[in-house]
């Protein structure tokens, strides 16, 4: 089938051939008059479209399989100068046919419902943060000076934008965008509650909630995306997977040209990872300690990309093994887990009542585990500091196993 907002072009492969089988309506009444006349060991290949997990619910319970397929792979592997929708579907059916079709992981109603809350999350912050810069673009206009408090649009910072001297339709301008703002963040709010409902009975992101840098919407957003982590049977699968793998350059015996991140494949996840990475580098830990190691030699940019790349390797180890962060701070990690609780709507302890979170609220408690943290980021200091680039040893000729390694 192949799907448009309206219809959908049908093609049918039987006995070794095509046959076109005319259109359907792109409706609930359509499709399951459609899914009627299908048969139970039928197969329905449709390509990867906003509506695409709308159809693949509705005729699942006529068929043996619905099949979603990468377009991207699909136009790459059967790429045709005379394109119809027919042939789109011909294509369809016949890749299916030869067992040759590139499928897309098809995920369960609550990743899918969890992938969507996360979406929609992600769409607030950034109207949010282009609210925001509508504002600073008002004020760097009329040569208004930066502000002078550490957050623009909090109670203090608005008492300072109020004072300022601008057009009145540029003051009603700031008006409108503030109150978009109070909208915006009311509905962020309502949606890390939805969030956190979601997430907490989640083990896989309790055990994410482990890695320091990694807050309840990161690990959130990352189980949502990985679901199922058996499908990627080792670890550059899934940094594959978040478009964090480099890309290679190489033909006959030319060495081979690494150059800059594929990008390719779940950005939003790519962006958390980036996100978590920048965390994980101001706390102490190994983490830590490896962006120190990379910005040396790379830059800060560079290192924070190789953490994030870390940080999917950490992710695929811990949910593959089912265990939680080697170099977790307990007290940390009980906090986090009682914030996702409160924000989920549990109530709170009240009296004598304190729970494995309070231990965070004891400095020496939390001093030590920090103590701790950084003796690992010494450790692994200590354990790579002869470590060189690779190939730098064979250019140094007069260098021993111990300076190479």
């Amino acid at each position: 089938m192949d799907i448009h907002r309206t219809f959908a072009e049908v093609v049918v492969w039987e006995d070794g051939r095509l046959r076109p089988a005319g259109r359907v309506d792109m409706t609930r009444a359509g499709l399951e008059g459609f899914g009627r006349n299908l048969a139970k060991e039928d197969e329905v290949v449709v390509e990867a479209t906003g509506n695409a997990m709308a159809v693949v619910r509705v005729l699942t319970p006529y068929v043996a399989r619905v099949i979603v397929a990468n377009p991207l792979q699909v136009k790459a592997i059967a790429h045709a100068r005379i394109k119809t929708d027919k042939i789109d579907a011909g294509v369809l059916a016949s890749l299916r046919a030869a067992d040759f079709l590139p499928e897309i992981w098809l995920p369960d109603s609550e990743t899918e419902r969890l992938r969507r809350l996360v979406a929609r999350r992600n769409q607030v912050v950034r109207h949010r943060t282009r609210v925001k810069n509508e504002v600073h673009a008002i004020l760097h206009a009329h040569l208004v000076p930066p502000c002078p408090h550490a957050d623009l649009f909090g109670r203090i910072g608005r008492r300072w934008l109020d004072g300022q001297l601008l057009p009145d339709d540029e003051c009603a301008a700031i008006a409108r965008h503030l109150r978009e703002l109070d909208r915006l963040g009311q509905d962020l709010t309502a949606l890390d509650i939805d969030v956190a409902r979601a997430a907490i009975d989640d083990p896989s992101v309790k055990r994410l909630l482990s890695i320091t840098g990694v807050n309840l919407i990161v690990a959130a957003g990352l189980v949502a995306a990985i679901g199922d982590v058996r499908r990627f049977s080792e670890p550059q699968k899934l940094v594959s997977y978040v478009g964090l793998n480099p890309r290679v350059r190489q033909s006959g015996l030319g060495l081979a040209q690494h150059g800059r991140i594929s990008k390719h494949g779940r950005a939003h996840a790519r962006a958390m990872l980036v996100e978590a990475a920048w965390a994980a580098a101001k706390a102490p830990g190994p983490l830590r300690a490896f962006f120190l190691r990379i910005r040396a030699r790379r830059g800060h940019q560079v290192a924070a990309v190789a953490v994030a790349r870390k940080l999917a390797v950490l992710c695929w180890h811990l949910l593959t093994k089912e265990s939680d962060y080697q170099w977790a701070r307990p007290a940390l990690v009980a906090n986090k887990l009682r914030a996702m609780q409160l924000q989920a709507g549990e109530p709170a302890m009240k009296g004598s009542q304190r729970g494995a979170a309070y231990a965070y609220n004891i400095k020496e408690l939390r001093d030590r585990e920090t103590d701790v943290a950084r003796h690992a980021e010494h450790a692994y200091e200590r354990f790579v500091r002869h470590w060189q680039p690779q190939g730098q040893g064979k250019r140094r000729t007069g260098a021993t196993n111990e300076e190479r390694r």
